[in-house]
């Protein structure tokens, strides 16, 4: 299987995928650097890996979900989480790494999917 990085978002309020929700990913390496901001589809999750088997490098990564617009752009008032910060690390660029996340207003989880 070749390398790859995805995300996808559900909304634990509705128990629906978070669709519409911004995020980024950010390389941590020497200088950080931002590679990609994209938007959740309707699934919840973004329409292309964000890193695909020619993008993958061993290092220390950061998706930045946007937790409060999603759910202020939803009527929903989020006045305890703003952003989401998600750091993590790839040791293998051929392997695949998934990064959900479960979100209401007031906490979240992740883990390492498959």
């Amino acid at each position: 299987m070749p390398g790859k990085l995805s995300t996808h978002v559900l909304d634990l309020t509705t128990g629906r995928p978070a669709a519409g929700m911004t995020l980024e990913l950010w390389s941590l390496g020497t200088t950080p650097r931002r590679l990609r901001s994209v938007t959740t589809n309707a699934d919840g999750r973004t329409d292309l890996p964000l890193l695909d088997s020619s993008a993958m490098a061993v290092g220390t990564f950061e998706i930045i979900f946007f937790v409060k617009d999603y759910f202020a752009g939803r009527g929903v008032t989020c006045d305890f989480l703003d952003r989401v910060p998600i750091r993590f690390s790839v040791s293998d660029a051929s392997a695949g790494y998934h990064v959900p996340l479960l979100v209401t207003p007031w906490a979240y989880q992740t883990y390492r999917g498959s």
